[in-house]
């Protein structure tokens, strides 16, 4: 286990939005917020996906109050995942190189909403990943899954979603889960791809996964669960 360095503190770190510091953290929680196929220019000052992400934050922030937990929105150089690129799960695998490197080896969970959802799982081979919560993910059909062994996986999706395919999250959970993945697909009642609609259902539950995540103590092997 690697010890502590100078803690991650708000504003210090271009690649993260640090909303709790605490000196000494004894876990951390990486936000990744949704964004486009295609798109090399920066997000905008106004980012609508950023701030949606805002909420699922503040719930985490009040959950894990007394815990010590760092808590950070990743900071994306582009706005889309750009094919091969995949410059959002290069973003997050920075994102969790500073963590480690300046709070030690903390167990992180990851949580993302659709293009961030599929970062978080692409970079959840991290060493330091605990696992990911994905909201109303982008799994596309050729994505890995190999990595994921060892990993809770729980992706949260409403089946009328128009946007991204909830079909494609419960194959993704069941691959994921034949690797040796603890994972298992939760279909919302509603929310689409925005989550607006029964917001307060998504946020409890993200929230009460990313605690458990948190608090006990890693899998063994899964087999992958159909949608709760």
């Amino acid at each position: 286990m690697t010890s502590p360095a100078q803690g991650v503190r708000r504003g210090e770190r271009g690649i993260l939005d640090v909303l709790v510091a605490p000196a000494v953290p004894t876990s951390a929680v990486l936000l990744l917020h949704g964004g486009r196929s295609e798109g090399l220019k920066p997000p905008p000052l106004i980012n609508l996906p950023a701030l949606r992400m805002r909420p699922f934050a503040a719930d985490l922030r009040r959950a894990l109050a007394e815990r010590d937990v760092l808590v950070a929105m990743v900071r994306y150089r582009h706005q889309g995942w750009n094919g091969v690129r995949a410059d959002a799960a290069r973003d997050a695998e920075a994102a969790l190189a500073v963590v480690s490197r300046t709070a030690g080896d903390v167990p992180v969970a990851l949580v993302g909403h659709s293009m961030g959802a599929r970062a978080a799982l692409r970079a959840a081979g991290h060493p330091v990943v605990r696992g990911v919560v994905g909201l109303a993910p982008w799994c596309p059909p050729e994505e890995p899954v190999a990595h994921l062994a060892g990993r809770r996986i729980h992706l949260l999706h409403d089946e009328a979603d128009r946007v991204t395919s909830a079909r494609e999250t419960w194959d993704f959970v069941g691959r994921a889960g034949a690797v040796g993945a603890q994972a298992e697909g939760i279909a919302m009642r509603r929310g689409g791809h925005a989550m607006l609609r029964g917001a307060t259902d998504w946020q409890r539950r993200t929230t009460e996964l990313v605690v458990a995540l948190l608090t006990t103590p890693p899998p063994g092997r899964g087999t992958g669960a159909w949608p709760a």
